[in-house]
């Protein structure tokens, strides 16, 4: 569950910066290598914290890392695609 909760949160992350390239005008593209840099070191503080704090192995920890983010990452790449591919429709 706390896999689930943490994917969500990073989709919320997602559309929180996602509004936030609609607000200032620039394309998502531009901020897509730091969304991913910020959901990077969250997946990775997870990591920690579930190594460190909960008792699980590293070995354990990283397929759920590259589940963590792996699944907003890909969507982030999906989004940035679709609204380049948008953008040059609606250019006559």
């Amino acid at each position: 569950m706390h896999t689930i909760f943490v994917i969500l949160g990073g989709l919320l992350l997602l559309a929180a910066v996602f509004g936030a390239a609609h607000l200032t005008g620039r394309p998502f593209r531009a901020f897509l290598p730091w969304y991913l840099l910020v959901w990077l070191i969250c997946a990775v503080v997870n990591m920690w914290i579930g190594v460190t704090q909960a008792g699980y192995s590293v070995m354990e920890e990283l397929p759920i890392l590259v589940l963590i983010f792996g699944v907003p990452a890909f969507a982030a790449v999906l989004l940035s695609r679709k609204s380049v591919e948008t953008r040059v429709r609606r250019i006559p």
